[in-house]
C-alpha cells in the first residue's frame, strides 16, 4: 500500500483539481492520467485513488458526454482550489501552464476553422467558411448572402458549431441521419 503525509495527499489533490481547472477543454480518465504520469507527479494508482476520492467528496463530477466520460470542476473543487492553491509551487503550476499551452498550439495547428466574408458588389457579400486539418483543407463552402448582418451571424454560427454543422452536411450529402447539437 502506498503511504504518504497528509499534505503530501492534499497537494496531489489540489494539482489534479488544478490541472482540471488549467485545462481548455474538459479531460477524460485517460488523458488526465497520461497528463500526470508523463510530468511524473504521482503513479498511476494514486491518480485513480485520488480522482475516485474526489468524486466522492464532490469536488468533481465525472459524467458521461456525446461521446466520453469527462471531468467536471464543481463549484466546490473550485472554491478549495481558489483557497488551497498557494500551496502548489510556482514552478509546478507554470510547468501545467506551459504544457497546456503547447497542447493548444499543437491541436491549433492540426485543425484550424476560418470564417470570413467580403464585399462582392453594393448589396451582396460572400462569405469564405473553411475546416483545415495539418494544412490540407477538408472542407470549404462559399456563400453569397445579401446583408453584412447575415455575413457575420453565418460566420459566428460556423466558428461555434463547426465540428456539428460539418459532420451534418456530411451527413446529408451521403444520405445519413442528421446529428442534434
Amino acid at each position: 500500500m502506498f503511504f504518504e503525509n497528509s499534505e503530501e495527499l492534499a497537494q496531489n489533490k489540489l494539482l489534479l483539481l488544478y490541472i482540471i481547472d488549467k485545462s481548455k477543454k474538459l479531460l477524460t480518465n485517460e488523458q488526465l492520467t497520461e497528463f500526470v504520469l508523463k510530468e511524473d507527479y504521482m503513479n498511476y494508482f494514486l491518480v485513480q485513488q485520488y480522482l475516485s476520492e474526489l468524486v466522492s467528496a464532490n469536488f468533481l463530477e465525472y459524467a458521461d458526454t456525446k461521446d466520453k466520460k469527462v471531468y467536471h470542476l464543481l463549484n466546490k473543487g473550485k472554491a478549495t482550489l481558489s483557497y488551497f492553491e498557494n500551496r502548489i509551487s510556482q514552478s509546478i503550476k507554470d510547468n501545467i501552464n506551459d504544457r497546456f499551452k503547447q497542447i493548444n498550439k499543437n491541436e491549433k495547428k492540426a485543425t484550424q476553422v476560418s470564417a470570413e466574408y467580403f464585399k462582392k458588389n453594393n448589396n451582396e457579400f460572400v462569405v469564405n467558411l473553411k475546416l483545415i486539418e495539418n494544412t490540407e483543407t477538408l472542407f470549404s463552402l462559399y456563400l453569397n448572402v445579401a446583408t453584412i448582418k447575415q455575413a457575420e451571424k453565418i460566420c459566428e454560427i460556423w466558428k461555434d458549431n463547426t465540428e456539428y454543422i460539418y459532420k451534418n452536411i456530411l451527413n446529408m450529402l451521403v444520405d445519413d441521419e442528421i446529428t442534434s447539437v
